[in-house]
C-alpha cells in the first residue's frame, strides 16, 4: 500500500507547470480552490466536485479532491449558501483540499480530456482549431469503421452511452473534429477547419440546424461521458510521480 505523502504546495506548483495554467483565460480559477491539510497521501479524483463525490472522498479518508469542474465560476452567485455552503463545509470540516483544472485539463496533449478521449475512440490527432487550440482535428483510425453510423456505435460501446447523431449515418468518414464537454458552440469553427464530422459532449437547438444545413454530422456523446478520462490520467500521474494513493470515483451523470 502506498503511504508516501507530498506537500500541498508542491502539488500546486507541479500541477500549475504540468498543465500550463497561466496560459489560459478561463471561466474559473484553476489550481487550489479550497485549502486543506498540508500533507497529502491520499487523493480522490472525479469529474465534478458535487456533494456525492465529496462524501465518497470523506469515506475514503482522502486528504485532497482533484476535479475538472470545481467552484467559483464567472457570473455565478458567489454567496456560500444552501448546497454551496454544504460542499465547502464538507471540505473544511474534513480538512480536505480541492484542486480543480478546467480548460488546462481539456487541452493537455497527453493527459487532457481531448487526448484521453481520442485514445479510447481510436481518433488520430493531426491538428487543432479554435481559441487556445482547444479543438482537435484528425481522423478515425479504425479500418473497420468507415461511416458515421458505425463510429456512433463504436462510441456507444466505448463510453457506455448512446450518442445523439445529427446527420446521415451512412455518411463516409472524413476529417473529424472533437472537443469534450460543452463545446457544441465550436461546431462552426470545426466546419471552417474542414471537418465533416464533429463530436462533443452536449447539444443545443441551434446546433441541429447548423449541422443539417452544412451537411456536417454531429455527435453529442455526453458532457460527463467525454470528460471522465483526463482527471483519471492526472490522478494516476500524481500517484506515479509522488507515490501517493489515488482513487477515481465516477459519480454517474446522464448528461
Amino acid at each position: 500500500m502506498l503511504k508516501t505523502s507530498v506537500d500541498r504546495e508542491t502539488l500546486v506548483q507541479f500541477l500549475a507547470q504540468e498543465l500550463q495554467v497561466a496560459r489560459f483565460r478561463d471561466y474559473c480559477p484553476n489550481g487550489l480552490q479550497v485549502e486543506g491539510r498540508n500533507a497529502i497521501s491520499r487523493i480522490v479524483s472525479g469529474v465534478t466536485a458535487c456533494q456525492a463525490l465529496l462524501d465518497q472522498a470523506v469515506a475514503l479518508k482522502a486528504d485532497a479532491v482533484l476535479v475538472h469542474h470545481g467552484y467559483f465560476w464567472r457570473g455565478e452567485d458567489m454567496r456560500l449558501v444552501g448546497h454551496k455552503m454544504r460542499r465547502i463545509q464538507t471540505l473544511l470540516t474534513h480538512n480536505m483540499s480541492l484542486f480543480a483544472y478546467h480548460l488546462p485539463l481539456d487541452s493537455h496533449p497527453t493527459l487532457g480530456n481531448n487526448a484521453q478521449l481520442a485514445a479510447r475512440l481510436g481518433l488520430q490527432h493531426e491538428g487543432h482549431f479554435g481559441e487556445d487550440n482547444l479543438g482537435w482535428l484528425g481522423q478515425v483510425n479504425l479500418p473497420e469503421v468507415t461511416t458515421v453510423g458505425q463510429f456512433a456505435a463504436h462510441i456507444e460501446a466505448q463510453l457506455g452511452r448512446t450518442p445523439t447523431l445529427i446527420g446521415d449515418p451512412d455518411q463516409a468518414l472524413g476529417k473529424v473534429a472533437w472537443c469534450t464537454g460543452a463545446a457544441h458552440t465550436m461546431l462552426a469553427q470545426a466546419i471552417e477547419a474542414g471537418a465533416n464530422l464533429y463530436l462533443s459532449g452536449e447539444i443545443s437547438e441551434p446546433t441541429v440546424h447548423l449541422a443539417r444545413e452544412t451537411q456536417t454530422a454531429y455527435l453529442a456523446c455526453g458532457h460527463h461521458a467525454t470528460e471522465r478520462y483526463g482527471v483519471q490520467a492526472l490522478g494516476e500521474l500524481l500517484q506515479e510521480r509522488f507515490g501517493i494513493e489515488h482513487h477515481f470515483v465516477d459519480i454517474d451523470n446522464p448528461v
